[in-house]
């Protein structure tokens, strides 16, 4: 059986803590070491004892979760951070993402869906989990970055983890095009590699 994933939960609300400790203490995938309820608490027990992945409560009472996550990154950059929040709007999102995270979840989230997201971020993965009402509304705003078609099912592709050959096999094309297709999506979303673009994709609720 693989290692359980070594996770810490931040929330100043105690019933909220109490929950998530319930939904998530006999999981076979997650190893719960530390509850806190603010940021102070939380950097001494990573001290203690550092965790794979962190969840934490934008909304904290000494210090936001966004700054709690840039602090997190700054000295324990191993550490995946995901923000498990009530703010749904594009702005908490986007400086979650800016601060260090890899997933975003709000607190209605289904059991299912927090385990598979703290799987796919201790994996190195990106994932922002929103209501379906909530993410059409996030990734259709006109500030989003204009795609084909084409693109878009290239991206999609990019986002699932195939290579290049890969994608040209499924689409009927060239590995050249894909290619050429990869590249303008760099320079769209004003990234240098596909790391950057996958996050900044996702941050975007499109992928």
């Amino acid at each position: 059986m693989t290692n359980k994933i070594k996770v810490l939960i931040v929330d100043d609300h105690p019933l909220i803590l109490e929950g998530l400790k319930n939904l998530l203490t006999n999981d076979e995938n997650i190893n719960l070491i530390h509850l806190c309820k603010d940021a102070i608490e939380t950097m001494e027990a990573i001290k203690k004892e550092v965790p794979e992945v962190a969840l934490l409560d934008i909304n904290l009472p000494d210090i936001n979760g966004i700054t709690l996550c840039e602090k997190i990154k700054h000295e324990f950059p191993s550490i995946q951070v995901i923000a498990l929040t009530t703010f749904s709007q594009r702005s908490y999102i986007n400086k979650m993402v800016e601060a260090g995270a890899s997933g975003y979840l709000l607190k209605n989230a289904e059991k299912s869906e927090i385990i598979s997201t703290i799987k796919e971020v201790n994996n190195g993965g990106i994932c922002i989990r929103l209501r379906p009402e909530t993410k059409r509304q996030y990734s259709e705003s006109p500030n989003d970055i204009n795609l084909t078609p084409r693109e878009k099912e290239v991206l999609q592709y990019i986002a699932e983890g195939l290579t290049n050959n890969e994608i040209a096999k499924k689409l009927f094309v060239s590995v050249l095009t894909v290619n050429s297709h990869r590249k303008n999506l760099l320079r769209k979303f004003d990234v240098k590699n596909t790391a950057l673009l996958i996050k900044k994709a996702a941050s975007s609720g499109m992928v």
